[in-house]
């Protein structure tokens, strides 16, 4: 699968196309369902599907104060979008230049001249074009113009469950079944494992530790059942995962996503660009009064995710 960062990236002798547009973040249920009837009329026609993102999202230009927190970064994104059927993906620059075209702008500099659009999917609720004057009835009269047709697709699953919003909502309260159920897969983040204080190492269990100012979104500070996946390898291991500051001892006060890997002691994963997926959760995060007491509840910790991801397995 390709993947073009600017319109220039695209190649010039590109056939004709089926064209998704979207932010795609998460690349959830409501996303994959749009997706699926592009690809069959992909499929349908022979032609290519290409999938446009944007980058950054729209929000982070025109109102940054209100920008969400993103739930994959681009790469992911596109990853996703091809699983999905997507051959292409163009992660379209936005900036302030884009935001001002005009409807008709954006479709003749980029769904004619680029990617020479023969239909254009969307979800029904589609928004496009300086302050978002132009919708599915826009796309179907410019694309009478310029020689496409269009079609809005309607989310039967709902706006809240099938949403990017909603998935936050989720992640925010430690709701990972929730998020799972909305994306169609547990959430999951990535990043490089770093050293850490090798506090976990001491007590006999030794964790990846991942910083948060390195991912996207991460789920509410608590302990975690789930999968460390490696992406070098793609080999994945059952997981204890910690997010948070680990109150119960002074000085840590960067949030780390912490993976024990269960019943592994002698992964050496420093430097490794890692996935963690969360399952369910299993608490919050708890300051205890002594290191035995956390010892104590470490191990009921993994006990259960062994049991949670056993029976998932």
């Amino acid at each position: 699968m390709h993947i073009w960062r600017s319109i220039d990236e695209v190649p010039p002798d590109l056939g004709p196309t089926v064209v998704v547009i979207g932010n795609f973040d998460g690349v959830h249920l409501g996303h994959r369902h749009v997706l699926r009837r592009a690809r069959e009329v992909a499929d349908e026609r022979g032609l290519t599907l290409v999938a446009i993102t944007f980058d950054p999202h729209p929000m982070a230009v025109l109102r940054p104060e209100h920008a969400p927190t993103s739930l994959t970064s681009v790469e992911t994104r596109a990853e996703l979008l091809g699983e999905c059927g997507a051959d292409a993906v163009l992660a379209l620059p936005f900036d302030r230049a884009v935001a001002a075209w005009t409807p008709e702008e954006f479709v003749e500099r980029v769904l004619f001249s680029h990617l020479h659009a023969a239909v254009v999917v969307v979800g029904a609720n589609f928004r496009f074009g300086n302050r978002a004057a132009g919708d599915v009835a826009t796309l179907r009269e410019t694309g009478a113009t310029y020689g496409f047709e269009a079609e809005g697709i309607a989310l039967d699953g709902g706006p809240q469950v099938w949403s990017s919003t909603y998935v936050r909502t989720c992640l925010a309260t430690g709701d990972v079944a929730g998020a799972a159920e909305a994306l169609g897969r547990p959430y999951a983040v990535r990043g490089a494992v770093v050293r850490g204080d090798r506090r976990g190492r001491e007590l006999g269990y030794p964790t990846a530790n991942v910083p948060t100012s390195t991912l996207t979104a991460a789920p509410a500070d608590g302990v975690y059942a789930g999968w460390l996946r490696r992406l070098d390898t793609g080999e994945s291991f059952p997981a204890a995962i910690s997010v948070g500051t680990n109150p119960t001892f002074d000085g840590q006060r960067e949030r780390r996503v912490e993976s024990y890997v269960l019943d592994r002691t002698d992964l050496e994963l420093y430097g490794v660009e890692v996935e963690v997926s969360f399952v369910e959760r299993l608490r919050g995060m708890v300051a205890f009064g002594s290191v035995e007491e956390l010892v104590e509840q470490m191990r009921d910790d993994v006990d259960r995710a062994r049991e949670l991801l056993g029976a998932s397995a």
